[in-house]
């Protein structure tokens, strides 16, 4: 009686053993699938005209965990513009920016 009220009424007729199993598999392919349009949509917004210099570049950073490399003839320069759409100078241009704000301003919301 117990199990027809929880089973029955609540619209689940018959229980199988694999049911479980095949509900989580579909909730991890679910977040799997949020995962990667989550990831596709910062890849569009990293490079989007829309965006800032700066906002860009801090998609990037936040994509990537890294900060923006404070030296300007660093690597990551020219692959950070490839990636943002920028050129090297507007990413030179936003480490300049960096330098000079003030001491313990948040400059990089990571």
């Amino acid at each position: 009686m117990a199990n027809e009220t929880i089973y029955g009424r609540a619209g689940y007729d018959t229980v199988c053993p694999g049911d479980a199993t095949i509900s989580y598999r579909g909730r991890i392919a679910s977040r799997q699938a949020e995962a990667l349009e989550h990831w596709r949509i910062q890849l569009a917004e990293q490079s989007s005209a829309l965006n800032s210099p700066a906002a860009r570049i801090r998609i990037w950073e936040r994509r990537h965990q890294i900060a923006l490399p404070r030296d300007p003839e660093h690597r990551l320069i020219e692959l950070i513009a490839a990636n943002t759409g920028l050129s090297a100078e507007e990413v030179h241009a936003e480490q300049r920016f960096r330098a000079e704000a003030p001491e313990g301003a948040a400059v990089n919301a990571m």
